[in-house]
């Protein structure tokens, strides 16, 4: 018997049950509501648990099998409607053993098709037997050789914002919580992980099965399948890697329990039991992702030295602020990713003192900078509220919501003082946890817990600013960074004198090398660029955001000496934020915009669907055309 059958053959046992063995009911009370990215009706109903019974297939590249999914219908309606986007629906069930009327409606861009089901007043649950498109935007295959070990091929899922309805049937909105099981065959020679409790080691079956009993919405339900290993670091986290990089995975991680604590110390319990961390290959589009229990990171961050484990330190804040209280809709992204900036600063401040923080500090407000450059500072994007009716949920995806987010909740603390912050954050945590939270509901509870009719505290934050208005606020706090002011120095130096041997740069993290590279003058020659590149070896650097932001000068500055390194880089690398300056940089000049479709055609297939779609977008019909 196939598994995509295993949950029909099973269907009569498991529907008697649900007449003296009910799920249990949410613990929250649940929230409906609508919302503007998803065709589910979820303002009516409501699911509160899902089961999934899949097989991975990588020669077809598909998953298939079923989802039985569970929900609270208090309004007796007969209608149940959720979100898919290129699933194939074979069959649907009642819960009384009854085959249910179905259809699929038209295909919307960005959100993917509405799948309805005829229910009855009465009915708890649907099982829908069903395949993914082997075009599903929140799976990448890769074949052997785009991994690290190149000898067996990996699978992994990146659901935000809304590709979770892509590989399987689900009210795909971040304010619908539910829990999940699930069942999941994969070759015997590959171990499967989900953003639930792990196993530690592969099995003979390949069958693998997945609890996640905590609530959470769909964009943070995961898979993950590859040559895995784990490596334990202390009794609650541990590394999942490849097993040629896990060894120095586990080194570069070697903090991660030491994260968790200072976390809990700042803000209270961790509520999710283990904290690991999963090390996928190059192509992973972010930085890393805050999946419960299972951080997914890029190898980008292993630099040999700890210098961007700040990363890690960001996705664990996750664990309170997006994963614990989560943003009702795209709209108030900026709840999840604020809230994450101050409180990844906040660990990174503990484990490596204050003059740390700050650059981290200052280096995110450069980025801010070049966003609403690139935004425009009157467009409607720098808001912290976004309206992105008809528009891809993606688009909240920009610097605003991390750090003028950051910048505006650091303004609060400034003004009444951390203690005083750190209560309001642990109150905010406690009470609204696995909740949705929307702007409206933040600025009551901002309003009722601290400002409290205090007009000058008002005055001195004027939150309607930051969270409506456009650009960055004049009231923003100011960041100093010690250790820069320093780096500025030498870079002075350099430009007066134009010597490198002189420069005092021995003790010099990353971030000071970045800042030394993001301030270079437009005014340099080819003859520079040869000088730093021979001194200090940027173009053959082992950190990724050093070689990024180098890459951008060679560009502009057509240092062609750097250009099979870019080209490495680009085929190598599948992160978004190094990606599209370095793409955007190219597509300035005609000809490395040639080179850059010549680049792309043989680098997309280990390109994430998230970064194709926004490169194509900047290669235009060239890359069409090719």
């Amino acid at each position: 018997m196939t598994l995509q059958n295993t949950l029909f053959s099973l269907w009569i046992g498991v529907f008697a049950l649900f007449g003296c063995q009910e799920l249990s009911k949410p613990k929250k009370k649940m929230q409906y509501f609508k919302d503007i990215h998803s065709f589910a009706n979820t303002d009516k109903v409501q699911m509160h648990h899902l089961e999934l019974d899949l097989k991975v297939d990588f020669e077809r590249k598909v998953l298939s099998g079923s989802a039985l999914v569970h929900f609270e219908n208090p309004h007796k309606i007969k209608e149940l409607i959720l979100d898919t986007d290129k699933l194939t629906i074979k069959r649907v069930r009642l819960d009384n053993g009854e085959d249910a009327s179905f259809k699929i409606g038209k295909s919307v861009k960005y959100l993917g098709e509405p799948l309805t089901i005829q229910i009855q007043p009465d009915t708890k649950a649907v099982a829908i037997e069903y395949e993914t498109s082997p075009e599903a935007a929140a799976l990448q295959w890769l074949a052997p050789e785009q991994t690290a070990g190149k000898k067996a091929p990996f699978l992994f899922s990146q659901s935000q914002c809304v590709l979770a309805r892509s590989w399987f049937p689900c009210q795909d909105s971040p304010g619908v919580r539910f829990s999940y099981k699930a069942r999941v065959q994969v070759p015997d020679s590959l171990l499967a992980l989900m953003s639930a409790k792990n196993p530690q080691q592969k099995n003979t079956s390949g069958i693998y099965e997945f609890d996640m009993p905590q609530a959470i919405p769909a964009y943070l339900v995961a898979i993950a399948v590859g040559d895995l290993e784990f490596a334990p670091i202390d009794e609650r986290t541990g590394i999942y890697a490849e097993p040629v990089i896990l060894d120095t995975a586990r080194k570069e991680f070697e903090d991660l329990g030491k994260m968790v604590s200072i976390a809990e110390k700042i803000y209270g319990k961790y509520e999710w039991e283990r904290y690991d961390l999963l090390v996928l290959p190059p192509s992973f589009p972010f930085g890393g992702m805050e999946n419960p229990r299972l951080t997914f990171a890029t190898p980008t961050i292993i630099a040999g030295d700890k210098s961007l484990v700040s990363l890690v330190a960001h996705e664990l804040a996750h664990s309170w602020s997006g994963n614990l209280v989560t943003n009702a809709t795209w709209n108030d992204f900026w709840l999840n990713e604020g809230f994450t900036v101050y409180f990844e600063r906040r660990i990174m401040e503990e484990l490596e003192g204050r003059d740390y923080a700050e650059m981290l500090a200052l280096l995110g407000y450069q980025d801010l900078l070049a966003d609403i450059e690139e935004l425009g500072a009157n467009s409607k994007d720098t808001k912290l509220q976004l309206d992105l009716r008809q528009r891809n949920p993606d688009d909240a995806v920009t610097e605003i919501a991390y750090e003028k987010g950051y910048f505006f909740l650091r303004l609060i603390e400034e003004n009444i003082g951390r203690e005083k912050f750190d209560s309001f954050v642990k109150k905010y945590f406690k009470t609204f946890a696995f909740e949705a939270m929307n702007t409206e509901n933040f600025i009551k509870f901002l309003e009722k817990e601290l400002l409290e009719g205090n007009e000058t505290l008002a005055h001195k934050i004027r939150y309607q600013d930051w969270i409506f208005g456009v650009g960055i606020p004049d009231n923003c706090p100011k960041v100093r960074s010690v250790r820069f002011e320093k780096v500025d120095e030498e870079l002075k130096k350099w430009q007066t004198h134009k010597q490198t041997d002189s420069l005092q740069t021995a003790s010099w993290s990353s971030h000071e090398w970045l800042h030394f590279i993001r301030h270079l003058p437009n005014t340099m020659t080819l003859q520079d660029m040869e000088q730093l590149d021979k001194a200090f070896g940027f173009t053959n650097s082992g950190n990724s955001e050093i070689l990024a932001a180098w890459f951008v000068h060679c560009i502009h500055k057509k240092y062609e000496k750097a250009y099979p390194a870019l080209e490495k880089f680009l085929m190598s690398v599948g992160r978004r934020k190094f990606l599209s300056p370095l793409y955007t940089a190219m597509c300035k000049y005609p000809e490395t915009k040639k080179i850059a479709i010549q680049i792309y055609e043989k680098a997309k297939s280990g390109y994430h669907s998230l970064v194709r779609a926004k490169i194509e977008e900047m290669l235009g019909v060239a890359v069409q055309a090719k």
